[in-house]
Order: C-alpha cells, then structure tokens, then sequence
C-alpha cells in the first residue's frame, strides 16, 4: 500500500478486516512511520472507534491488539414483508439490542408504513437504553428492486405506490419527528437495498466468509436472488440483478403476474403462487407465511405443491449456478425446508453438467428471518466506515470538536 493511500480509514480497514491488528502490523502494511501511523490511530481513538488490548506473548512485551469498537455507535434496521415488518436496534457487529415484529402491510404505502416503522425505532432505542445521537445510521430491507445509489424503489410489483418514492428524504422527516434530529452537520444515512441482496449479505458474512461466489434465493410472496461475490454484493447497473421471479417460463403462458406480464416464475412457484393452489384445493391460505405454517404442521398438499416449486425454481437456478459457478447456494423465505430443498436439488443435480455442482453445497438458511437484519446492518457499517467515508466522517468530528472548543 502506497503512503498516500493509508490514511486513518484505511487503518480502519486493515484493523476490522484482520490483516493489521498491531502498531508494528500496520507499519509493515503500510510503510508508514512508527509516528504517522500512532497519529492515525490518534484520530481512530479520539472518534471512540478502536479499543485496545492485549495481545499474544511471544517472549518478550506483549504487543497491544487493535480492535474495531463495535459499541460505540448503533444501527436502526428494518426488515419489511408483505404483510408485516421487523425492526431492531443493532451494534456495530449485528447484535440485536432490542427488536419488534408486527404487522406493517407494505402495500398501505410508504407513508403509513414509515411513519410506523419511525415510531416503533423511537421505541427501541428507549428499550435498548442507547440515546438517538449514537445512531450512525439507518438500514431497510425491501421486496422490490432498489436503485442503491439513489435509494429509490423501481418498479416494484409488490409494492404499489413505492416506486420512485424519495424514501430517504421522507424517512429522514419521519426519524426527526419520532426519534429527534441527530445533533450533527451531516443528514442521517439511510441505505435501502432489495431483501435478497441483504439476506444474502447476512448469510455470507456470517456463515460462508470465505465463499467467493455465493447465492442466496428468497422464496416468499415473492422470488429473487442476491449475489455475492469476493464479499461484495452484486447489483449490476441500477440494482436489476437477481430478480429471477420475473423470468419467464415457457410452459405456463396461461399465469398472469402481478408485474403485468404472463409465465412469470414468481406466478408459477412463489409462496403467494402456492397459496392460490392450495386455497384453490380446499386449503384457504391468503399468504406465503400461511404456506409456512401449513409445511411447519406437514399439511400433505403444501408438501407437495412445495416440492414442486422447488422444481420450477432448481429449472432456472440451473443456468444461474452454470453461469455463476457459486460454491454455496442457500435457500431462505416462507418456502425454505426439506420438500422445497429436494425439489431445488433434484433438478440442479439432474441438468446441470456434473462439473458445475461437484463444489456446490445447496442448504437452506441458517439464520432465518433475521439474516434481512444482520444484512442491513453490514450494509450500513461497510459504507459508513469504508476509508474514503471514514476519513470524510473523521475529519467533520474533528472540526465540530474544534469549533466547541473555541
């Protein structure tokens, strides 16, 4: 790394990521001097964003390990379904404080739910005991295609009046009128990203670190995929990547989708699709949760219908994994379990060529409904302490400290 590069956020970096945790690692990685680099750090602890401690003796002093301070500030995250939503204070590393479930019916607009989702953080931040001016910042997951950069829903089926919508703006207005304006120059950061991608995110970081190419499929009301590669989320241009619900299937011409176009997989194979099947064959079922609790009670048309659309689903992950050539693909949503699993192995190990699946584990999620959570979080923390963000953040603390103390 060149001198000009290793600023204190970059220090930061080498610190959460592992590759530096002492002063003499830091120097060797940077060729920084013993003074600059103690400078840096200055600025890190001065901010509340290291600890120390110490470290491992190797026969002589113990050198001094560098941590990231994961309590020092708090994320608000949300996860938002269909017909209800999850919210939760978190640190910095994704342990929920304090956490409510509810229902919060998206398709009321982003108004009603805002506003509600804005009271029920005021709340949590009063349970988790943590003061509004320790949020650094905000995390939503949502069912729908995410322009990221923008914060701007795109088209999304599921979510009428959503599309287009400055939810960052109006968000910020609905925290500042629940929660209090945070006491600093800076808006509140609120990121928005597709529920796939964030559950993917949570999935990866947590359990698969170390998979290059990963694949997470959320089969709910809706379908889609995230994708993470070299841990990194996949977007593609304007956050289109990963919506294989709206893929078409040529066989089923006759299903109309909630997108407007006909032979959707998402018409055919999603948790909303099984739930007109089944209360179409007698078992009343308005939702992909209901088809959840039916699996969970062994309801024998569920079952069945279950293992099915993990047919329809395996025929397209098909090309996906040849394309991507992932080493974990992980099932999660309304659908996940044995019957849906058997039905995406089946057809994955049956077409695709023995050479794409020979590394693949396909398992379903361990961490349920709440990697969308842990997803937001890290989304979050990684841009918020990203060196260029980092360094941007460190010098606005240093001059509000200075001018307060003039």
């Amino acid at each position: 790394m060149a001198h000009t590069q290793a600023s204190a956020g970059h220090l930061l970096r080498l610190i959460r990521s592992g590759a530096a945790i002492t002063r003499g690692e830091l120097q060797e990685a940077t060729g920084l001097s013993r003074s600059t680099v103690g400078h840096r750090l200055d600025q890190l602890f001065a901010a509340g964003w290291l600890r120390g401690s110490s470290g491992t003796s190797t026969g002589g002093r113990p050198s001094a390990r560098l941590e990231f301070d994961t309590g020092h500030a708090v994320v608000l995250v949300a996860d938002l379904e269909t017909p209800h939503a999850r919210a939760a204070v978190v640190d910095l590393a994704g342990t929920v404080l304090a956490e409510h479930r509810d229902a919060l019916v998206i398709a009321d607009g982003p108004d009603v739910v805002l506003d509600q989702l804005a009271r029920w953080f005021a709340e949590l931040l009063d349970a988790s005991g943590q003061p509004p001016e320790r949020v650094c910042g905000v995390g939503l997951s949502v069912p729908g295609p995410v322009d990221w950069e923008r914060a701007l829903l795109v088209q999304p089926p599921i979510m009428p009046g959503w599309d287009g919508y400055p939810l960052r703006e109006r968000f910020r207005e609905y925290h500042a009128a629940h929660v209090g304006r945070p006491p600093r120059e800076e808006p509140l950061p609120v990121f928005v990203d597709n529920d796939a991608n964030l559950m993917a995110l949570g999935e990866q970081r947590a359990l698969h670190p170390d998979c290059r190419a990963f694949v997470f499929v959320k089969a709910s009301t809706g379908i889609g995929a995230g994708v993470v590669v070299d841990g990194a989320l996949y977007r593609g241009i304007d956050g289109g990547a990963g919506d294989i619900g709206h893929i078409r299937l040529h066989d089923r011409p006759d299903v109309v989708c909630m997108c407007g176009s006909t032979g959707c997989l998402a018409a055919v194979a999603s948790g909303g699709a099984i739930a007109a099947q089944l209360t179409e064959a007698g078992v009343p079922t308005a939702s992909g949760h209901d088809v959840r609790a039916h699996l969970a009670a062994g309801q024998p048309d569920a079952v069945r219908l279950s293992r099915r659309a993990g047919q329809r689903i395996g025929e397209v992950l098909v090309t996906v994994v040849t394309l991507l050539n992932p080493g974990v693909l992980v099932l999660g949503g309304d659908l996940a379990g044995t019957p849906f699993l058997t039905g995406v192995r089946e057809l994955l190990y049956q077409r695709a060529m023995p050479r794409t699946t020979a590394h693949l584990q396909v398992l379903t999620s361990e961490l349920g409904d709440r990697a969308g959570l842990l997803g937001a979080a890290i989304m979050v923390v990684d841009h918020l302490y990203a060196p260029e963000r980092a360094d941007a953040r460190l010098h606005a603390l240093t001059r509000a400290t200075t001018g307060a103390a003039r």
